[in-house]
């Protein structure tokens, strides 16, 4: 006879999907904590007043050096596609990113930045037919608050331009992060090969706006050498290669909160490398930050309804 309050044993499954979650959530986590490097590595490696030409040598060696490498193509309606989400994901986001920084301050270019997470809640409804999510929506919310506590100044300022370009840079890149999980990856592409054909597309799409905004390329001695090897190398190959693989593995809601690890991996290396100062109200809204990326993570609490255990066997 069975006993009823008998339960069944765990297999260990569950405990080894929750490990290769965490592991894939860590993984896509290192693609925003390394482009929150990029502040660091402009300011005192990079030549100044030429962002757009450090955005071409994040994107363009690096996409070039994996088609010569694997000498895989897209196929078929893959050329468009790959071409669509390297504008969205790279060059666009790149681009306007820049405009962005260059005409507002860099605590405001932040936290706009940091809405990516309400819009792909958003398109999420609309592109992948997901139903909107409360809790989603509160806790992009409350991160893009931490985020602007943690960063925008007293010197704060706004600039219609500057707005519009930091928006559209969170919506490029939002809209590029939720059609690449709509499309997913075709099989013929490894994450490799997929992140090369997005970084060719984005670099080649910055080539000629490089050229026509900033003209001649800067001179480049050894330490701005280094810091193109990392934008390119660190914040672009490898970066793109682990993020494109997370959003391949995990929700997209829950990889697009992971985005605002950028801006506070930014601020500690400030107060580290350059003396910058974290004060009470920062350090709140850095706690915010990381509670809203770790919620990201978590399923939304499921609602009581009528057959739950709380009320099953209420009346008689």
């Amino acid at each position: 006879m069975k006993n009823p309050a008998a339960r069944p044993r765990s297999t260990g499954t569950e405990g080894g999907a929750i490990s290769k979650n965490l592991s894939g959530v860590a993984l896509a986590a290192f693609a925003p904590a390394v482009w929150g490097t990029t502040y660091v590595v402009t300011t005192e490696l990079l030549p100044p007043g030429h962002p757009f030409f450090a955005g071409l040598l994040r994107a363009l060696p690096a996409g070039l050096i994996v088609l010569a490498a694997t000498r895989i193509l897209p196929n078929g309606q893959w050329w468009w596609k790959a071409s669509i989400l390297g504008v969205l994901n790279i060059g666009l986001l790149n681009a306007l990113l820049f405009v962005s920084a260059e005409r507002l301050p860099g605590g405001v270019a932040a936290t706009l930045a940091a809405a990516q997470p309400l819009i792909v809640a958003a398109l999420a409804v609309g592109v992948l037919r997901e139903r909107a999510s409360g809790w989603r929506i509160g806790w992009g919310v409350a991160g893009m608050a931490g985020v602007g506590l943690v960063v925008i100044g007293p010197d704060a300022a706004l600039d219609l331009v500057g707005v519009a370009a930091g928006l559209g840079s969170a919506a490029s890149m939002a809209l590029g992060l939720t059609l690449t999980k709509r499309w997913g990856r075709p099989t013929a592409a490894d994450p490799v090969t997929f992140a090369g054909w997005q970084l060719a597309a984005g670099g080649l799409f910055l080539l000629p706006l490089t050229v026509l905004v900033e003209g001649a390329p800067p001179a480049i001695d050894g330490a701005a050498a280094l810091g193109y090897l990392w934008l390119g190398l660190v914040g672009g190959l490898l970066a793109y290669v682990l993020w494109f693989r997370g959003i391949g593995t995990l929700p997209v809601t829950s990889v697009a909160v992971l985005v605002l690890l950028s801006p506070l991996v930014a601020a500690v290396l400030g107060a580290v490398l350059l003396g910058q100062t974290l004060g009470p109200v920062q350090r709140v809204g850095f706690v915010l930050s990381l509670a809203a990326i770790v919620a990201g993570q978590l399923p939304a609490p499921a609602r009581a309804t009528a057959s739950s255990p709380i009320t099953e066997g209420t009346s008689r």
